[in-house]
């Protein structure tokens, strides 16, 4: 079993940077693929990043490509979201998930989640 809990969410103004930080337990964790995805108010749930378990493969969505970084240290058991030049389109609350089938295949684990908020 592996269990997610992200941090590092808060209000930042427009243009602004955060970095999303996911502590997971779990001895499995270093094998597993990461990912990030968010939920704006009213819409469903969406990709934003991914990570497979070196972290030498990584996948954006087009809307954060060039703005968001992904990134990994299995020592700590961590996963990180590097966000910078952050718009108020990108407020939502951040899930940090983890699973077996690669970074682009379904998630086993996911974390209750952060809430990011930009403000324009």
């Amino acid at each position: 079993q592996v269990q997610l809990v992200e941090s590092g969410g808060g209000l930042v103004q427009a243009g602004g940077s955060l970095r999303l930080s996911c502590a997971a337990s779990g001895r499995t964790f270093s094998l597993l693929a990461t990912g990030w995805f968010l939920q704006a108010p009213g819409k469903e749930r969406e990709f934003v990043a991914a990570i497979n378990w070196s972290g030498a493969i990584v996948h954006y969505a087009d809307s954060v490509k060039g703005r968001f970084t992904i990134s990994r240290d299995n020592a700590k058991k961590t996963v990180y979201l590097q966000m910078d030049s952050l718009k108020p389109e990108d407020t939502a609350v951040y899930f940090c998930a983890a699973g077996r089938n690669g970074p682009l295949g379904d998630m086993n684990y996911w974390g209750k989640g952060t809430l990011v908020t930009v403000s324009s």
